[in-house]
């Protein structure tokens, strides 16, 4: 919605509801929007989401147009500085985060504390609450300290999560490789091999077309904790707390899950008809921005995913997702979100069912810190009001009455 369209409604509708005791009269929304949809909450530079149209850029750039032309490294600089670099400028970049991703002995010392049941969500939480306590209390909130924080955190994560799911389950811990860009260097860190570039180019557009996406749940978190001006590391803690919600972070997840009970390509109509008739929700599918059209970053996953299967030679998995696609958009006009293809290319990338929130969070924390940094940056505490429902005016009585 518009805020044009938003400030009309709202002219409608403020009338009505002036007899609400604590109702502001400057308020120019709806009285309630539940889930706060439609609610334009602030100005943003960094990505622009049309979900009537489809459309998807971030600052200023098509997210197809970058998909098919730009790599993980171009879109992390562009999210925090607002332009596409040189290539000089990349090489620095790219370097700046290579010789960033030295984790600290302090936070591996804590993790390894943790008990074994912890899944790698909390450890990530944990991590960044590790992290914050390196700075000895020192925090100028400049904007070139904050895009240092910003350098380590999406320097760090992939180490993070790849070395604690080894731990955990024994394995020595692998050095980042020098030589790799920074989706390569999650897989080997993950696996204890170097990807084929194939599978290090499937992995760098995931990681890029996961990057950013507005207001988001996570983000706007991240955000109501920067407007507090508390720092990056306890609004990124926020963030990851929300993007762990099944409701936001899980869909993945749970897409794959789904490929998996489904086994079979002549399964698919079964399994859904069978969904539909319950009434039960289908993962990977619809969304809560893109109502009347496609996810604008499906089909490059779609496509990605076919070139890593071409590379094995096994079509199992895309044969699969397409079916399943094209068996839930004719019974239900519903199209595929991000999630539905990017879980089983994640799956054969090799990542386990438990890491596909973190690798959402690797891919994401560009993202966050680009929207807390430009919180900062024309900042205003955020408050909202509720629209008090309960009863008023109750007597007390006296606990011996009661």
């Amino acid at each position: 919605m518009s805020i044009e369209r938003t400030a009309k409604t709202a002219k409608t509708t403020t009338a009505q509801h002036k007899s609400i005791p604590g109702l502001d009269s400057e308020i120019i929304s709806p009285l309630v929007r539940e889930g706060l949809a439609g609610v334009v909450i602030a100005k943003s530079t960094i990505c622009a989401v049309d979900g009537e149209r489809g459309t998807l850029s971030y600052r200023g750039y098509d997210v197809g147009e970058l998909a098919c032309h730009a790599s993980y490294e171009e879109t992390i600089y562009l999210l925090w500085h607002g332009r596409l670099p040189s290539q000089n400028q990349l090489n620095i970049f790219s370097q700046q985060l290579k010789s960033s991703r030295a984790v600290d002995g302090t936070v591996w010392s804590v993790l390894k504390l943790l008990p074994h049941h912890v899944i790698p969500m909390d450890a990530l939480l944990t991590a960044v609450a590790v992290l914050s306590c390196s700075e000895n209390g020192q925090d100028d909130g400049c904007t070139a300290t904050n895009m240092m924080k910003a350098m380590t955190l999406t320097a760090q994560f992939p180490a993070i999560v790849a070395n604690y799911y080894r731990h955990k389950r024994g394995k020595t811990f692998v050095e980042p490789h020098p030589d790799l860009g920074h989706a390569a260097n999650f897989l080997y860190m993950l696996h204890g091999e170097i990807p084929t570039p194939m599978q290090t180019r499937s992995m760098d557009l995931a990681m890029l077309l996961m990057s950013e996406h507005g207001f988001n749940a996570s983000t706007f978190a991240a955000r109501v904790t920067s407007s507090t001006l508390s720092d990056m590391y306890a609004a990124i803690t926020t963030a990851l707390g929300t993007l762990k919600g099944p409701l936001h972070g899980g869909a993945n997840r749970r897409a794959m899950e789904m490929m998996l009970a489904i086994g079979d390509i002549d399964h698919v109509e079964t399994y859904v008809d069978a969904a539909l008739n319950a009434k039960q929700r289908i993962m990977g599918f619809g969304h809560r921005v893109y109502k009347k059209a496609p996810d604008p970053r499906s089909p490059y996953l779609r496509g990605k995913l076919y070139e890593l299967c071409a590379e094995t030679g096994d079509f199992h998995f895309y044969n699969l997702a397409t079916s399943i696609a094209e068996t839930v958009e004719n019974k239900k006009g519903l199209y595929p979100n991000i999630d539905f293809y990017a879980a089983p290319l994640l799956y054969m990338l090799g990542v386990p069912l438990e890491l596909f929130i973190p690798v959402f969070a690797i891919s994401r924390v560009p993202g966050w810190t680009a929207h807390i940094m430009e919180q900062y940056e024309n900042n205003k505490l955020m408050r909202p009001i509720a629209a008090y429902v309960g009863a008023h005016n109750l007597p007390y009585i006296p606990i011996n009455q009661r």
